[in-house]
Formats: structure tokens, C-alpha cells, sequence
């Protein structure tokens, strides 16, 4: 600790901090651009000016730019002094001498730091009166706008981009001030963090394109706290509606997960809410005439609740992509004994053995902040840019933490950004990945492999054994592997903080096992390590613990007719197995009541839909693959704007059908009363009712305000409806109002944060207002609760080990591919990830290709016994021979680990893809790590009542 002093007041701050970073922490105002609080300081716009004094006898004193001075014990310093008031002001009109000033037309405008720092400066008035410098515009996706008129020159953009997120395609380009920051020619940015951009840069320059064709200033966005529905990492988000759509999502600050940043599916995979098609009313299919009739909410609740109390037995299909209480509630409707989690077997399997993994390996599970203080990782079967995106940034930071640790041992601060890059050069902390094929960390990876799962089981218990000779041995292991699994070893022994990484991604429970191994050897030999297990969806980890049958267990029933009714919650089974034995089930059904937000195959199939909430219309629980339950809240009310429709939270629909079956009156119901019930009927669930403040949570007397306090036109909005203005929708279910009426401040810490505001602070950075300490953790803590903890005691090594991968004459191990964009059902609904996502194709081998005497964009037919597909080939130097890699997200469902059949089939109507974009593995010579090649090359690529 340091004491400095401000304006003549004394304070206590962190003395590893520069002097910008210590007094925005303290609450003051000082303006700047280039800093971020990821990032450091690079001292690129001179905006964040202070007198510094020698002490206090000093009245001269000399001007030093806070973010690169430390925040040194005894310092002397004046923020209100005139000449550093003046210099500030001048720095902004300076860098303002080419901006176009056009914020009424700009979509930064309303939460544009820039803005903020103009007027927090006193700069009002454009003296220039010359030519100004103009650039051209380039296109770079669908994801971000560029408008390089508006750039200050602060280097923020290729700062995350290039040394922050890994990206190689943004640069700066020219020199003075003339310097222009884009891509070398028009083209599609290829980092998967992208839409970062749109909240790093500090002017108009990068925005949301996805927001553009129906923008909304911010002040007139309605807003909740969110977490992301699209992958298990539990990112929170800030979504903000307009008109009844979702316009954009923004990061929401979280001091253990995302902190700073998202992913861009997470940003921009939101479109489906949106949808035309989606189905917004109960819907009823006549058995006889297969025609269907929209219904209103009593007649559906009539029938539905008739039909299924006519039904001899009911089974219940629920989804990990649903909340948790709306799998409880349809877990109540039909009863434990024939309630189905809606996961296929294997996958079950897997999220099974990571619970119990999470629970008895010997190690945590960390954080994604605490991820970035690992020292040495191993990542055993994932691809982690591709299925957990927001981890694989953690991973990267944690890679090239060795830097500050060079820069530490010589005296520099960590928060000198450029001093630290230049020593650290390209050290890193050491990466280890096996993976079928390249990765998106393979770039900063000391080594990776491409191997098949079972192979990458057998490196990893191989590495067990050698951390503890406890651990079984592998039998047969050639010399190669054991010369490898002995380096990894070493290196995760000599760290002070080793993390293992693996998952369900491939579907290999051996895999996940010999992660666990690893785990258990590390932490008997008394290592402060980490264990992290992906999982495929936003609740399987949550669905898991409330447990469940799989999803076959109820196709099976249907099919011997043990049963005749099902319910089926968000869920699309024909994703998750062959339509032929989905539709063999649903044919033997008498009834099929549906609950969905989108018209899925499996909607169509429905006697009766009911229309679910997503997560922007409902509330709920998720659990994120670390076991933090958190609750995301309803942004909108979808009657507000359209009447008609009749969305509810599938719980909300469930409650009503089962008093319906019962004969009861439909009783009222909330949040606060569905998820205690959850929490008291499943105990692995009862920490999940302290994941976010009850209904009746109050700051001051006030609910909290899901509107900015400018919001306006709420009026205007209904006009083509009624003129008069309605009551706003009123919220039983959360401490938020739906209006701009309620408390929206930072003085009174709280951890539900809808919206970052303070005064003077509009744009993102105003998150540095509700942190105790500037890139900290919320004042009041950090959302959520953790559910899933180490136990005492040892646990046996897990003794059963595969045998080496072997190929098949004419037939190929299947290896279904994470990939972020297009992988995951709800967001390949969204038009810009959809045009983000390449062409699916077959990966095999050159090996394989010659075998079959096929070339680079043929088309293929993969056969399997669970489904049939015709792709295009892409020919993959790094995947092995006898495997054949299908992308994640096609309608045919295939599974990790099954064996089909490839021939050559018909080419009309199907794309081929582009020029091969992976890496060729680097490894021994011999056994199942050889490879030809040395290295491996960085990758290129009627009633009204509610139910």
C-alpha cells in the first residue's frame, strides 16, 4: 500500500498501481483514452494529465501523465490544477482536429467515451477551420462497422486485437497523423473477439453492425442483467431492447468471469430472438388433418391439461439450454421417475463423470479470472476458441503472463504495456494441447499434437503416471509418447500453479478420466493447480446436478409405448439423434405437447405448442461449467409492444398445465417461489437460491431500474396501438421495474448491475464506477454462487485405459468439431453469425484423401448408423489417419466415436470450401504423435390471465 496525495487530500491505494489507475479507483475523474484496464498503459494520448509536486513545500511542480507515473508512496499530486486542466483541454482539441464532430449521426453517440472526455475537459467550442484529413471506410464483416474519420489515434483497437486477443489481421497502418488502423484490404476480421472493438475503442470508429439496421441510442435501450445463453461459460451481459427486439448486447462486468470482454457469439448470436417466424401463440395440430390453429391461453391450458391427464403416462423431456426451474417445473409435471434431461446417453455420461470429477479430483475449479494466474496448462481434447471462447482468452493471457513475470524480477510495472511486450518477446508460460486437429492456441502452444481421442486418453493417464507412479501405467506405450508425457510432466511439476483443461467436446469419457488422473497426481503431490471440464451447453452442468434420465431412456419408452404422452421443453431432438428414431416415437405418441421459443423440428411435430420465453422475455437460473449458478432477468415484457402474443416462461406454462391435470386452480406463481421450491427438492440445487437478490430486494426504498434515467418515447412507441399511454408491465418476479423510475446509481453497491451509468460516464468505462478497485470485483461482490466444490479425502485412480487408436479398411472413427460460429442451435438462427460461419465440410487427412482418391473440395458422403450427410472435403495435415471430422451443428446427428463409411457422392448444389486453413502437428518422429512434419504452421483461418 501507498499514500498519495490528491487535491491536498491524503489516500491509501495499491502502490503497484500507475497514478490513473489509483484514482479512478478512488471514485475521481480523470480523464484519458488510450489506458484500459486489461491493457495498461502505453502514454498514446497525453489526455490523462496530473501536476505532480515533489511534496508538499513544492508549489511548481511539473506535469507527468498519470498512466505512466507509479503511484509511489508520499506522491504529491493535483488534478484541478489549472495549467493540467488547461494542457487537457488542449490534448482533446488536438486529437479532435480531423474528427467529423458528428455525433448526431454517429452510433457511439449516448455511451461514447469520447463524449465523455470532451465535456468532463470543458472542450466545447472547434476552432479548426481547415481541410481535415479524410480516410475511406472498409468493410470488415458483418459483425463491425468502421468509420475511420473518427479516430483519435489511441491505439486501443490493435492493442486488444493484436497482443490482447491474438488477432493477426488488424494493424496500423501510416505514421504522424496520418496513421490508419484496419485491415491490409477489405475483408472480414478473422478473431473470434472482434466485437470487442465496439466497446474498446473509445470513439465511433468500430460499432455494431448487427445494430445499424435498426439502431437505438443507449439512453433509449431497456435493459436487465443477462448471462449468455450460448455456450457454458456464464458470461454476464447486458441486453437492450427496443420495440420488442433485442438491438444489441453489451458486456456486463463480472469480476471472476468475462470481466471486460466477450466472445463474438456471445455478442452477436442473439438474432433468433428476434425472428419473424417465431412461434408467439399457442398453436394446437389436429391428429386427423395435420392442419394447425392458434389458440388462446385458456383454451390451450383446456387442452393440454384434458390430453395429458387422458394419457396413461407422461414422460418429460427437459434441455440444457433451458433455465433451471423450468426443468424442475416440467420434473414436477410429470414426475422424477419420468423425467429425461433431453442429453443423449454418451454426453450424459461425460457431464456425469466431470460432476463427480469437479467434486473429487483433489483440485478446484477456477475462475476465469484465476485462470490467468496458471503458469502451466495442459489442454487435453478441446478445441477451446471454438467451445469455450471467453476460457481460451483467459488461457492466452495466462500463457503470456510469463512476461510480467520477467518484467517483475527486473523492477517494471505490469502496468507498463509496451516495456513488458518488448522484454517478453516471445516468452511464454508453457501451453500443451492434444486435439484431433489444429487449434486456435496452437500459435502460443510450447507443443500440441493431433491425435485421436483415444490417444489422447492414453498421453494423458501417461502423464498421470509419471507426476505419481500411484497411477496406472499405460500398457504398450511407445517411445515417443513417454518421452512427451515426461516433458509435460516436468513442466506442470515445476509450476506453481499448473491447470488442467478438458471436456465433453469429443465426447470421450476416457479423455475426461485421464484429465482426472492428471488432477489427482497433481494435487497429492501438493500442487496449488486447477481443473477445468467444458461442458457443450449454458445448463448442462445445471441439469446434470438436478439429474434426469437420457434422452434414449425416453424415445425408448415412447417406442415400447410404456409410455403414450410427452412434454418436451426447448428442445430439438433432431439435433441430438437420427430423425428416423425421433421420428419413430413421436409417430407412437398419442400426445406431444412442446415448449419452445423458436419452430424447431420438434415444434412442428407438437399436438400442442406452447410459446416459451427466451432468455430476453423470461428469468432464470443457469449453471456455467465452473458450478456458478447465476440468474438472468427478463428485459421485456413481449406484450407490451405486441399484444397478441403470448410468450411466458416455460415454467410459467408448466405450473399452469399441472394445476390443470390436477383439477386446481391456477394459483399464482413466481420466481422467488419456483426456485426455492427447486432448490429444496434437489439438494445438489440449494445453493441457487443466494445467486441473485429476491423479488422484494430494495436499494433506498426504490426497485431497480431497467431504463436509463433519459429513456424516452414510451408513448411514441405504442402510438400506432393507442394513443394513451398504458401502466408500464409490472414485475412480481424480480427487484426491477420496467420503466426508468427506480434506482439506477453506484453509490449503493449491489450486484445486479442492468446497465453501466454514472454521471460523466456514459460509455462502457463507467464500470470502473461500480468496481471496488478499478478492473476488480463489483463493490458488492460478484454475481452468482458456486455450487460445485472440492471434497476431502482420496480418491483411487481411475484404471481403465484405451488402447491405441487403430484405423479401419473402409471405415472412419467420426470426431464431431466445435466450432463458434454455426455450431450451436439457437445462434445459428442469428443472420450474422450465420454469414460469419464457414461452409460445413468433411476434414480428412491427404492420407485418407489418397485412399480414396478424392481432392481438396470434392464432395463426400459420411453413412453412419446414426445419420447420412453430403459435404464438401477439406483435406487437414494435422488430423490422423482413419479419422473423419465433422463440423459441429448439422442437422444429421452424429456423435464423437462413431465409425462410418465415406464414399465419393453427387456434387449439385453443394459448396466446396476454401484453401486449406489448419496446421500440421509438430512432434516425434515415431508412434502416434509422428508426423511428418516438423512444425506446426500458425492457423490461417382469448384469455388474458397469465398462466
Amino acid at each position: 500500500m501507498a499514500t498519495i496525495h490528491v487535491d491536498g487530500r491524503a489516500y491509501e491505494v495499491d502502490g503497484a498501481d500507475n497514478l490513473l489507475q489509483a484514482c479512478l479507483s478512488l471514485g475521481l475523474d480523470v480523464p484519458y483514452f488510450c489506458w484500459h484496464p486489461a491493457m495498461g498503459s502505453v502514454g498514446a494520448c497525453r489526455q490523462c494529465a496530473v501536476k505532480q509536486y515533489k511534496d508538499a513545500d513544492d508549489t511548481q511542480g511539473k506535469l507527468v501523465m498519470s498512466c505512466m507515473t507509479p503511484a509511489s508512496d508520499d506522491s504529491w499530486i493535483a488534478i484541478e490544477d489549472e495549467e493540467a486542466r488547461e494542457f487537457r483541454a488542449s490534448v482533446v482539441e488536438w486529437l479532435m482536429v480531423n474528427h467529423p464532430h458528428d455525433c448526431p449521426v454517429c452510433e457511439e453517440g449516448g455511451h461514447c467515451h469520447l463524449q465523455d472526455m470532451t465535456v468532463m475537459t470543458g472542450h466545447d467550442r472547434r476552432r479548426y477551420r481547415f481541410r481535415k484529413r479524410t480516410h475511406r471506410n472498409q468493410y470488415l464483416g458483418p459483425f463491425v462497422a468502421h468509420e475511420m474519420n473518427r479516430c483519435i489515434t489511441c491505439y486501443r483497437c490493435v492493442r486488444f486485437y493484436n497482443d490482447y486477443a491474438g488477432g493477426e489481421d488488424l494493424g496500423a497502418f501510416g505514421a504522424n497523423d496520418n496513421v490508419y488502423f484496419g485491415r491490409h484490404q477489405d475483408g472480414v476480421l478473422e478473431s473470434e473477439f472482434s466485437g470487442n472493438l465496439t466497446e474498446v475503442c473509445p470513439t465511433g470508429v468500430f460499432t455494431d453492425q448487427t445494430h445499424s439496421d435498426r439502431y437505438t441510442r443507449k439512453w433509449d435501450l431497456q435493459f436487465a442483467p443477462s448471462i449468455c445463453h450460448q455456450c457454458a461459460v456464464g458470461c454476464n451481459t447486458s441486453p437492450g431492447e427496443r420495440y420488442g427486439d433485442i438491438r444489441r448486447i453489451e458486456n456486463r462486468y463480472h469480476g471472476e468471469v468475462n470481466r471486460h470482454f466477450l466472445c463474438d457469439r456471445g455478442r452477436f448470436g442473439h438474432g433468433y430472438v428476434n425472428r419473424d417466424d417465431r412461434p408467439r401463440c399457442p398453436e394446437w395440430r389436429s391428429q386427423a388433418s395435420d392442419e394447425s390453429m392458434t389458440l388462446e391461453i385458456d383454451a390451450a391450458l383446456d387442452r393440454g391439461a384434458d390430453v395429458l391427464r387422458s394419457a396413461r403416462r407422461v414422460i418429460g423431456i427437459g434441455s440444457p439450454r433451458a433455465s433451471l426451474e423450468s426443468n424442475h417445473q416440467l420434473r414436477e409435471l410429470v414426475g422424477a421417475a419420468n423425467f429425461s434431461t433431453g442429453i443423449v446417453a454418451r454426453e450424459q455420461a461425460c457431464l456425469e463423470r466431470m460432476a463427480r470429477l469437479s467434486r473429487e479430483s483433489g483440485l478446484p475449479t477456477p475462475t476465469l479470472r484465476d485462470v490467468e494466474e496458471h503458469d502451466a496448462i495442459l489442454v487435453l481434447g478441446e478445441d477451446l476458441i471454438q467451445s469455450a471462447a471467453r476460457l481460451g482468452l483467459s488461457v492466452r493471457q495466462a500463457v503470456l503472463g510469463r512476461r510480467e513475470e520477467l518484467a517483475e524480477a527486473r523492477g517494471i510495472p505490469a502496468w507498463n504495456a509496451e516495456a513488458v511486450k518488448t522484454l517478453g518477446q516471445d516468452n511464454y508460460h508453457p501451453l500443451f494441447v492434444a486435439y484431433p486437429t489444429a487449434t486456435g492456441l496452437d500459435g502460443i502452444a510450447e507443443a500440441s499434437w493431433a491425435l485421436a481421442p483415444d490417444d489422447i486418453a492414453r498421453l494423458g493417464f501417461a502423464i498421470a503416471h509419471v507426476i505419481d507412479a500411484a497411477a496406472p501405467a499405460v500398457a504398450d506405450l511407445d517411445e515417443a509418447t513417454r518421452l512427451e508425457a515426461e516433458r509435460i510432466a516436468s513442466a506442470l511439476l515445476a509450476a506453481r500453479r499448473p491447470l488442467v483443461i478438458s471436456g465433453g467436446s469429443l465426447g470421450s469419457e476416457a479423455v475426461i478420466e485421464a484429465a482426472g488422473n492428471i488432477a489427482r497426481a497433481l494435487s497429492r503431490r501438493a500442487r496449488d493447480g486447477g481443473l477445468i471440464l467444458v461442458r457443450n451447453e449454458a445448463n448442462s452442468t445445471g441439469l446434470e446436478l438436478l439429474g434426469g434420465q437420457p434422452l434414449e431412456w425416453a424415445l425408448d419408452e415412447l417406442n415400447t409405448q410404456m409410455a403414450d404422452a410427452v412434454v418436451i421443453l426447448e428442445n430439438d431432438l433432431y439435433h441430438r439423434l437420427p430423425r428416423e428414431r425421433v421420428d419413430s416415437a413421436l409417430d407412437l405418441a398419442e400426445v406431444v405437447v412442446v415448449l419452445d421459443h423458436q419452430r424447431t423440428a420438434t415444434w412442428n411435430r407438437a399436438h400442442l405448442g406452447l410459446p416459451a420465453a427466451s432468455f430476453a422475455e423470461g428469468d432464470g437460473t443457469l449453471v456455467s461449467l465452473e458450478g456458478r449458478a447465476q440468474r438472468f432477468f427478463q428485459v421485456f415484457d413481449p406484450r407490451y409492444i405486441r399484444p397478441e402474443s403470448r410468450i411466458h416462461e416455460s415454467w410459467r406454462w408448466l405450473h399452469a398445465v399441472r394445476a390443470g391435470m390436477l383439477r386446481e386452480d391456477v394459483s399464482d406463481i413466481t420466481l422467488d417461489a419456483v426456485t426455492l421450491d427447486c432448490a429444496r427438492r434437489t439438494p445438489a440445487l440449494a445453493g441457487i437460491v443466494e445467486a441473485a437478490p429476491g423479488s422484494d430486494y430494495r436499494v433506498e426504498g426504490l426497485k431497480l431500474a431497467r431504463e436509463p434515467h433519459r429513456y424516452s418515447g414510451r408513448t411514441a412507441m405504442r402510438s400506432h396501438l393507442n394513443v394513451d399511454e398504458p401502466r408500464t408491465p409490472q414485475d412480481p418476479d424480480t427487484p426491477f421495474t420496467f420503466s426508468m423510475e427506480g434506482y439506477n446509481g453506484f453509490e449503493r453497491p449491489r450486484k445486479d448491475v442492468a446497465f453501466a451509468w454514472a454521471p460523466g460516464w456514459n460509455s462502457p468505462q463507467a464500470w470502473n464506477k461500480f468496481t471496488d478497485e478499478v478492473g476488480g470485483h463489483l463493490r458488492a461482490g460478484d454475481p452468482g454462487v458456486r455450487l460445485l466444490h472440492p471434497l476431502p479425502g482420496g480418491y483411487d485412480y481411475v484404471r481403465e485405459i484405451p488402447s491405441s487408436f487403430a484405423r479401419r479398411d473402409g471405415q472412419w472413427q467420426v470426431v464431431v468439431l466445435p466450432r463458434l460460429f454455426g455450431g450451436e442451435e439457437t445462434s445459428s438462427r442469428s443472420a450474422p453469425i450465420s454469414e460469419r460461419a464457414a461452409p460445413a465440410a468433411l476434414i480428412l487427412s491427404a492420407d485418407d484423401a489418397q485412399r480414396l482418391d478424392v481432392v481438396d473440395g470434392a464432395t463426400l458422403v459420411l453413412e453412419t448408423d446414426t445419420g447420412r450427410v453430403a459435404l464438401p472435403l477439406r483435406l487437414d495435415a494435422a488430423l490422423p489417419a482413419g479419422i473423419v471430422g465433422v463440423p459441429a451443428g448439422l442437422d444429421a446427428a452424429f456423435s464423437s466415436g462413431d465409425w462410418g463409411s465415406l464414399f465419393i457422392g453427387p456434387e449439385a448444389g453443394l459448396d466446396a470450401m476454401g484453401p486449406e486453413t489448419g496446421a500440421h502437428s509438430k512432434g516425434p518422429e515415431t508412434g502416434p504423435l509422428a508426423n511428418d512434419d516438423s512444425g506446426r504452421d500458425e492457423r490461417a483461418d382469448g384469455g388474458e390471465e397469465r398462466p
